[in-house]
């Protein structure tokens, strides 16, 4: 039976001085779920203008429902400017306020959530007060949540993240994120501590203090590592000609998703999801169109 996913959050578009390219974390890991063979609906919001429409017309060439795509007639579409005159060091705008911001609660988003297998949610998406009340109010519902913590300064809110970390089961993290959260919880490392033990020590405070049964660490070109029940699983990661890294997160958190409700082992789910991380970083854009035999030609390709 084909499992059913929701995604909460941004769906925008990144603005290069050239060229826009649709994007948002959320909505790129639905693209993905959708190209994974999985049931999708995105809880969003974009504006009545040409952008907007533009986002439906692509989102819906990967079959998502657009269902719980709310529509604004106030505040316009999504828009991150992005200045990469600097490749060492692109800076970005995260506009606002954007129709993203205001996704409302609807009789269709309690409806999409309470069917749902898992719902996954960030924290960039509750910037705004509007957007935090209804996350706030889907978390109460009894589903798997997956919170991909995606810590975007300034638009972040450790209130915030504290009472999200309370309804989580799995959280996804990068090893930045991993220092900035161990150093709000005052997590004491030891200096001399290895990169894997500090890692570990974290994991087990967060498992031990909210209700997480599962942390994943993302670790770029390194790969990756699943703590579970005390238990580290590490993954090396695929090495690959990087064509560009927009979206590989995006790509390696659906992967994790598709495979945990699938029932797989923390090593098959780490292989796969690290597969799927390394085929987009080969691709040009965050949600490149590929088959599943595309992925995992990756491991046979890898250096």
């Amino acid at each position: 039976m084909t499992k059913k996913v929701v995604c909460f959050g941004e769906m925008l578009w990144d603005c290069f001085p050239n060229h826009e390219i649709p994007g948002g974390a959320p909505m790129n890991v639905a693209l993905h779920l959708c190209q994974l063979g999985m049931d999708v609906q995105m809880i969003s919001r974009i504006g009545l203008d040409a952008l907007g429409d533009k986002l439906l017309d692509f989102t819906s060439s990967f079959e998502l429902d657009p269902t719980c795509i709310q529509k604004d007639d106030i505040h316009p579409t999504g828009k991150v400017i992005v200045d990469n005159k600097d490749p060492e060091n692109i800076k970005y705008d995260i506009v606002s306020p954007s129709a993203w911001d205001y996704i409302a609660l609807t009789n269709e988003a309690l409806k999409a959530v309470k069917a749902a297998d898992a719902f996954i949610f960030g924290s960039l998406s509750v910037r705004n007060h509007e957007s935090w009340e209804t996350l706030y109010h889907l978390l109460h519902e009894k589903v798997l949540k997956i919170f991909d913590i995606n810590l975007r300064s300034p638009f972040y809110d450790f209130e915030q993240i504290e009472i999200m970390l309370g309804y989580t089961d799995i959280l996804k993290i990068n090893e930045d994120e991993l220092v900035i959260v161990a150093d709000y919880f005052d997590i004491d490392l030891p200096e001399n501590a290895t990169h894997l033990e500090k890692s570990k020590q974290v994991c087990a405070y967060l498992t031990e203090h909210f209700p997480i049964a599962m942390v994943c660490v993302t670790l770029g070109a390194k790969g990756a590592m699943i703590y579970k029940e005390g238990k580290i699983t590490s993954h090396p990661g695929y090495k690959v000609k990087v064509e560009d890294t927009v979206g590989s997160g995006d790509a390696f958190l659906s992967g994790l998703v598709k495979t945990y409700l699938d029932g797989k082992r923390p090593e098959e789910i780490l292989d796969f999801a690290c597969a799927m991380g390394a085929y987009v970083a080969t691709q040009k854009g965050g949600t490149p169109r590929y088959l599943i035999e595309d992925v995992l030609k990756v491991k046979s390709t890898s250096k």
